[in-house]
């Protein structure tokens, strides 16, 4: 897993919404991520120490590129503030859906 700098990951996604606008998809997941990259020893051995801060690993991944990045847990509003301008200029495209209600459902309520 290679990992990027926060503004790095920032404009490689901006990158990677644009490209994928015409024609695919990205995924966007963020989960806790506590520092380690090794799995869980087995039984008897000594377990891994529990970190001091856990940070967040976000991963971004299209058909042919893979991009990652850890945000330390001082710094996530400040990331978390550029990342919804990133996604707020990449998701214009979308289309509105329209929803069907169903004759039993409308009369109910």
């Amino acid at each position: 897993m290679v990992l990027l700098s926060n503004d790095e990951f920032l404009t490689q996604l901006t990158l990677l919404s644009q490209s994928a606008r015409s024609d695919s998809s990205f995924t966007v997941t963020i989960k806790r991520y506590d520092g380690h990259d090794r799995p869980q020893p087995r039984e008897g051995k000594a377990p891994l120490p529990k970190p001091a801060e856990y940070q967040c690993l976000i991963r971004a991944r299209s058909r042919s590129k893979n991009l990652s990045t850890v945000v330390r847990h001082d710094e996530v509003a400040k990331f978390m503030e550029s990342y919804s301008k990133v996604l707020k200029s990449s998701i214009d495209g979308l289309k509105k859906i329209k929803k069907v209600k169903n004759k039993a459902k409308a009369a109910q309520g």
